[in-house]
């Protein structure tokens, strides 16, 4: 089973964020990673669930927002979401 990284599936051990802004990452500063409070792993952590790959609602517009952005979405656009799922079917 792949180790839980974030609330919205990023990979926080991929992130150049990690090293050069000193960032936890949200599971390690509970919803609070190197830009403040995460408005995903927020509603990820208020609804009790580890990861949003949880909740019935994934996609939510939320993190399909964090997750296509252009200027700091994923790259490929999509990939957390496809993390999440993964991370789903492997907890099950």
């Amino acid at each position: 089973m792949n180790k839980i990284q974030s609330r919205c599936g990023l990979l926080c051990g991929e992130c150049d964020y990690r090293k050069s802004c000193g960032c936890g990452g949200c599971i390690e500063t509970n919803g609070h990673p190197f830009h403040g409070e995460c408005p995903v792993a927020k509603c990820c952590q208020d609804k009790g669930f580890e990861h949003c790959g949880e909740c019935p609602d994934i996609p939510c517009r939320l993190l399909t927002e964090y997750s296509y952005d252009p200027e700091n979405g994923d790259k490929p656009a999509g990939a957390r979401i496809v993390q999440c799922k993964k991370w789903r079917k492997n907890d099950t």
